[in-house]
């Protein structure tokens, strides 16, 4: 049997199909945590800074992180596989590249830092539990990472997932893992500021606009209404 995923959602039955299931859950697609504040973060520089995310699609995670202040850019796109290896979601897509759906955030650390990214990622984005898997959605290429960029970003990573673990907010362990970074590769235009671009898509309905709203609600202070570029 076919696993549901975002792949689906572009078919032609997949609207009616994901439709039905954003009646028949609950408004919230996935359960929401109070990640706590880091112990430790990355020292704050006075330029723009950049960090990788994988934590499933990344239309939400895209789509989250475009809405926190002190975001500059936010873009999807792939990370995690061999540095000279082109893809594109077709390939990605496979399960065989090595790669997962990333988002590249670059970020003001004057205004927010990349603990604060951190902590909003894993209170409303991603589940650091999940093995290969966030929503709906199966696959190496949906895992949960983290891939610094510098070694003050490494030490945090590793300091907050060590934290994380020790927090007694999940029952089962942290599979996130910090990975050596490789590169990022953009997605296409179509999937660059998904959720902006299509707010009644069905499977941005059932998956994606809940984590922005949890966001919204749990952190205001770090939520602002226009999104960045």
């Amino acid at each position: 049997m076919a696993r549901p995923s975002k792949a689906l959602a572009s078919r032609a039955l997949a609207p009616l199909i994901l439709a039905a299931l954003a009646v028949a859950t609950p408004a919230r697609a996935e359960r929401v945590v109070s990640a706590p504040a880091p112990v430790l973060d990355a020292a704050p520089t006075r330029k723009l800074e950049t960090a990788v995310f994988a934590g499933g699609c990344y239309w939400g995670v895209e789509g989250v992180f475009s809405h926190v202040k002190g975001v500059k850019l936010a873009v999807a796109g792939f990370a995690g596989g061999p540095r000279n290896q082109q893809v594109d979601y077709a390939r990605v897509s496979g399960g065989d590249t090595g790669y997962a759906e990333a988002v590249r955030v670059t970020y003001d650390p004057k205004q927010v830092s990349y603990g604060t990214l951190m902590r909003i990622f894993f209170s409303v984005v991603a589940d650091p539990t999940l093995l290969n898997r966030q929503g709906p959605d199966r696959g190496t290429q949906y895992r949960s990472a983290l891939f610094p960029l510098n070694g003050e970003q490494e030490r945090a990573a590793r300091a907050y997932l060590a934290q994380l673990g020790k927090s007694g907010l999940w029952r089962d362990p942290i599979v996130t893992k910090v990975e050596r970074f490789t590169g990022f590769q953009d997605a296409d235009r179509y999937h660059q500021d998904f959720l902006r671009k299509n707010p009644r898509h069905p499977y941005i309905l059932r998956w994606d606009a809940p984590k922005l709203a949890a966001f919204r609600d749990m952190y205001p202070a770090l939520y602002s209404d226009s999104p960045s570029a």
